[in-house]
């Protein structure tokens, strides 16, 4: 497959427009949280376990955070699995362990849903439904 070093991979039109929506979503999640005084520490971090859209500080707390677009908040949290979940957690936890209180670091994970009109809804503490 050629690489185009301005577009990246060559896509399918709605391919392209998915994944510039979902880096829209997250830049909006992240101006949301920092808005409440959270500062970015990673955006994408892959762990272990897969991606992590942003990871977050709240004082001492991290906060990892998934964020999904659909056209409803209600599609979005139906494109959430407990697999994905459970990758989720395995890449928070290595990340914790680069942190100085380690595993004993306050943390959470939250789920941000973005609907078509770009309204944000989070949903806190996400991994204690799964």
């Amino acid at each position: 497959m050629p690489f185009d070093f301005e577009t990246g991979p060559e896509r399918g039109a709605k391919q392209r427009t998915n994944y510039y929506a979902g880096l829209n979503a997250e830049k909006s999640v992240q101006r949301h949280y920092q808005r409440q005084g959270a500062e970015l520490r990673e955006a994408r971090w892959r762990g272990p376990g897969g991606e992590i859209d942003l990871i977050l500080a709240e004082g001492e707390r991290m906060v990892f955070v998934e964020v999904k677009k659909s056209r409803t908040h209600d599609q979005a949290a139906q494109r959430i699995t407990a697999r994905q979940m459970g990758r989720i957690l395995r890449s928070a936890e290595s990340y914790l362990g680069r942190c100085p209180k380690g595993s004993l670091t306050e943390a959470r994970v939250d789920i941000a849903l973005v609907d078509g009109q770009g309204k944000i809804e989070i949903i806190p503490n996400a991994s204690m439904m799964f």
